[in-house]
């Protein structure tokens, strides 16, 4: 938790990304949620809504057909799993949508295994980072292609791979993902210049799992 003024800059993040400057109320509620509140978890909801449906709209996007899976099943399935851990010692809002940001992805690999099992694309396959983060069924190797190479990344530089988590599947700003892992933007640029291109590399010589 963040504290005087720097904490209130940091807690007040833009209005037009996305996010709510509702800090202290969400930090409330997660505590309530943790300890078993269940009118805790419906006041939740309406302050976190618009950025998991943010960052579920940026997996749908329209230049891909073919989903069965939608935003509003994949917003409701990620705050379902995370309002029913109780384990989580949640600190933040910053630390609910980073927890939500590895969840949305679990759960999209999860989907993506089955919609694969029916759908083998050539194992000569091209795998572009700019296109794997937009899910359809008929692609869905792309996006295991991507999960894959993160776990490789995440071996090397953990920090790397946790910026790229929260910017593809968090769908967070440069600046949210400076405040959720309290770094400084330029490092977050720094860092996802330099994953992105890792990972470009890594999935040009990809083959189909």
């Amino acid at each position: 938790m963040w504290y005087g003024e720097a904490g209130r800059k940091r807690c007040n993040i833009h209005k037009t990304h996305g996010m709510r400057d509702d800090c202290g109320n969400i930090t409330a509620l997660l505590l309530r949620v943790r300890d078993g509140d269940r009118t805790a978890e419906s006041e939740l909801l309406p302050l976190v809504y618009a950025q998991l449906h943010r960052a579920a709209v940026r997996q749908f996007r329209q230049e891909r057909a073919g989903h069965t899976l939608q935003p509003t099943a994949l917003i409701g399935e990620v705050y379902l799993r995370l309002i029913r851990k109780r384990s989580i010692d949640w600190r933040s809002r910053a630390h609910f949508f980073a927890v939500a940001a590895g969840t949305m992805r679990r759960i999209l690999v999860d989907h993506a295994r089955r919609a694969n099992a029916e759908r083998r694309p050539p194992r000569s396959a091209r795998v572009d980072i700019e296109d794997a983060n937009i899910y359809s069924d008929e692609h869905a190797y792309e996006l295991l292609l991507v999960s894959d190479a993160l776990g490789r990344l995440a071996e090397w530089d953990s920090r790397q791979a946790r910026i790229v988590e929260l910017r593809v599947f968090g769908g967070l700003s440069i600046e949210e993902t400076a405040h959720v892992l309290g770094v400084s933007e330029r490092t977050v640029k720094r860092d996802w210049t330099m994953a992105r291109a890792w990972l470009a590399a890594t999935l040009a010589g990809s083959e189909q799992p």
